[in-house]
């Protein structure tokens, strides 16, 4: 694509826009004016970024694959961090050896933003960034850095569940069930029922937007400013079934920790509403509540397709995004 020619705010895709849109300024940049061309090239530190790349990986998934590079914001915009500088932000340029490969890092972009924009769950402030060439980059603001530098508590749900590759094997941030999860967040969250719809929210948007790699350090708990722990907000959220052929579920154990099945998982081979309202009444949340939470995800969004038509994502990668949507949809509905 030529980035001098955009139209859309590579950040919210709100249109009229030729780069970052106010509101995209304020929330992910701090207010200050970035450019939406990177000022700097990797080509130089190819074989450094090679290191970056999981090798021999055991599993086919996004996370082994995809390279995480320190940015931080200052005066004159972003740069790569030098030796001992605290980051502010996160890029993600295209990874390798996947299917649509040069579509990821918009595809994250535009499931991020559908997630907050059409299902209010608490995001990872994010952005589409380009290099000169117009490949795109996928850049998050991190959350657990304040304005001031102070960095904030963060674990995530392996280290609370105390698996290592050590303890667990390779395969351990997949070893585990949704419901596991849940007991996690009552042990270690006060407030934990508000905390555990955001949860069952979360769970239910990564099964309808076939999100594969929500694994145990994809969910994580950040303090807050009253010094206690709730759940951050919602980080590497990407259609993954466009890439790899993934299962329904990252982890292993799926939704449940004894394997239940209703019988339209049993029939379909998908889990469906019944699944999810028995998991809701399993990690604690009301009959009434579990209706409220689950009603917006088995509707037609209409703002989904507004949404992907204004994403960046190739044409027939955009056909593929709104089968499944639509086909997991229908799931969730019967």
């Amino acid at each position: 694509m030529k980035t001098k020619e955009l139209n859309i705010c590579p950040g919210t895709l709100a249109e009229g826009h030729s780069s970052y849109s106010p509101a995209c300024i304020k929330k992910v940049f701090d207010g200050r004016t970035v450019s939406h061309i990177l000022p700097f090239s990797l080509s130089a530190s190819d074989d450094k970024l090679a290191e970056l790349f999981l090798e021999n990986r055991k599993r086919i998934s996004l996370s082994g694959v995809q390279e995480k590079i320190s940015l931080i914001l200052d005066k004159r915009g972003l740069r790569l961090t030098q030796k001992e500088e605290q980051g502010t932000h996160i890029l993600k340029p295209i990874p390798r050896d996947l299917k649509n490969v040069n579509q990821v890092p918009v595809n994250e972009h535009l499931t991020m933003q559908i997630a907050s924009q059409v299902y209010n769950i608490i995001t990872a402030e994010n952005a589409l960034v380009f290099f000169e060439n117009g490949a795109p980059a996928y850049i998050t603001k991190r959350f657990d850095i304040e304005r001031d530098g102070r960095k904030r508590g963060k674990e995530d749900f392996a280290t609370l569940a105390g698996k290592t590759s050590d303890n667990a094997g390779p395969d351990f941030k997949y070893d585990y069930s949704y419901e596991e999860m849940a007991g996690l967040i009552r042990r270690f969250v006060p407030s934990w029922r508000v905390e555990m719809e955001k949860f069952y929210s979360l769970v239910l948007f990564n099964y309808l937007f076939s999100n594969g790699d929500a694994h145990l350090k994809n969910f994580s708990l950040l303090e807050s400013s009253f010094g206690d722990y709730i759940l951050s907000p919602a980080y590497d959220l990407v259609n993954t079934r466009l890439h790899v052929s993934d299962m329904d579920f990252a982890l292993n154990r799926g939704l449940f920790q004894d394997n239940f099945r209703s019988t339209f998982f049993k029939r379909k081979g998908h889990p469906g509403k019944a699944d999810f309202i028995e998991f809701g009444h399993r990690i604690g949340i009301t009959g009434n509540r579990i209706d409220k939470l689950l009603a917006p995800f088995q509707l037609r969004q209409p703002l989904v397709e507004v949404l992907l038509n204004r994403s960046f994502l190739n044409e027939s990668v955009k056909k593929g995004y709104l089968l499944r949507y639509n086909t997991k949809r229908n799931y969730l509905a019967g």
